[in-house]
């Protein structure tokens, strides 16, 4: 799958904002330092298409873009989505703002009737978070479907990284029945971005045979 036109959509500050669209989307979710915006704009093959910041917590909206791809090997072109959501913790936010934020999150994951797949950022440069297995094991609890998406691959050493991802891993077996599939990426050098892209024309390809 290769990704031709990628386009901002609009950002809602509530569920019920969100436009209403019959194609699949899939959501974009992580501390609020993780690379988020990086990674989606290096999955677009753009720079500038999601807002990177220095600052925790910029994202306060529910940020859609509208991709158009083509699939290589039958010569057709269909279309979705990518929504970018508020990233959890270590923002410097107020209490109100971020109970705000925080039922925004739940009601857009619960209730958003095309949302596909969630996929979960977590840094690889650090050993699991507590934060992080808590939001995955909630979304496991309300039955959302995910995965894994590690970031910034190339800011540590290859082995510090793998074995970060598997003591992450390790703790998830804890607490969970079964593992998500996960990628190690770079949003710099480019890792594992066709590895997500082919996992979301996977379930592009389930979504238009439910149809």
């Amino acid at each position: 799958m290769k990704i031709v036109k990628a386009t901002y959509l609009i950002s809602s500050p509530s569920f019920d904002q969100c436009p209403s669209l019959n194609a699949p989307e899939y959501a974009f979710i992580g501390r609020s330092n993780v690379g988020k915006s990086s990674i989606i704009n290096a999955i677009c093959a753009q720079k500038n298409l999601a807002k990177t910041s220095g600052t925790p917590g910029k994202t306060q909206l529910i940020n859609h873009f509208e991709i158009t791809s083509n699939n290589v090997a039958k010569g057709k072109q269909s279309k979705w989505y990518i929504v970018d959501l508020p990233g959890y913790g270590f923002a410097k936010v107020s209490q109100s703002s971020r109970r705000r934020w925080e039922q925004m999150i739940e009601n857009y994951l619960r209730k958003r009737d095309n949302l596909s797949r969630v996929f979960v950022l977590i840094d690889s440069r650090h050993s699991p978070q507590k934060i992080d297995i808590a939001f995955i094991q909630q979304l496991y609890k309300w039955e959302i479907p995910y995965t894994v998406i590690f970031t910034k691959s190339d800011k540590e050493k290859p082995g510090v990284v793998a074995r970060n991802v598997k003591s992450f891993f390790d703790e998830l077996n804890k607490i969970l029945p079964f593992l998500p599939q996960g990628f190690v990426t770079s949003a710099e050098k480019g890792t594992g971005v066709e590895e997500v892209l082919a996992c979301i024309d996977q379930y592009n390809k389930l979504d238009a045979e439910e149809q």
